[in-house]
């Protein structure tokens, strides 16, 4: 027991910059082009026409927000949160277009829109975002953290008291 209380923070510490990094390219490669970005929220079907220019704007700086929030290692829970919804709507999202048989890229990391029949990857696509929803909900859960600009030795005299 003692040997997991002195690994979490490092456990933290990688899930932290797995789920940050992940979350900055996402958002980055989809800031250089707006249309594309329009595009491929709009192939989800999700959304009134009147929201999908804003979702399409707007997720992609919250993905580098949340990303660098992580990444620096400062409001980790609250991030790790946010984290959580963006990869429960992203599944939910992907789930519903391969339930509906829509042919769609994601466009999780930039792209996005119609595809021919055969050229999507759902299966691979909810994994991943499951994976990384279960990542953001242990770090929410234990959020202290090495190399954090929120202060790793509160992480340990948190886990001392544990």
């Amino acid at each position: 027991m003692q040997s997991v209380r002195r690994a979490q923070p490092w456990l933290s510490t990688a899930a932290r910059l797995l789920l940050g990094g992940v979350l900055v390219v996402a958002g980055a490669l989809k800031l250089p082009d707006p249309a594309e970005a329009v595009r491929a929220v709009r192939a989800y079907r999700l959304l009134p026409e009147a929201l999908v220019g804003p979702v399409a704007f707007g997720l992609p700086v919250v993905e580098v927000a949340v990303g660098l929030a992580l990444l620096a290692g400062v409001f980790v829970r609250t991030a790790a949160l946010a984290a959580s919804v963006l990869m429960a709507v992203f599944t939910a999202a992907v789930a519903s277009a391969w339930a509906r048989g829509l042919q769609i890229d994601c466009g999780c990391f930039g792209g996005g829109g119609e595809v021919a029949a055969g050229e999507t990857g759902y299966p691979a696509e909810v994994a991943r975002d499951v994976a990384l929803l279960l990542v953001a909900l242990a770090l929410a859960r234990w959020p202290r953290s090495r190399l954090a600009l929120g202060g790793p030795a509160a992480g340990v005299r948190e886990l001392a008291r544990v």
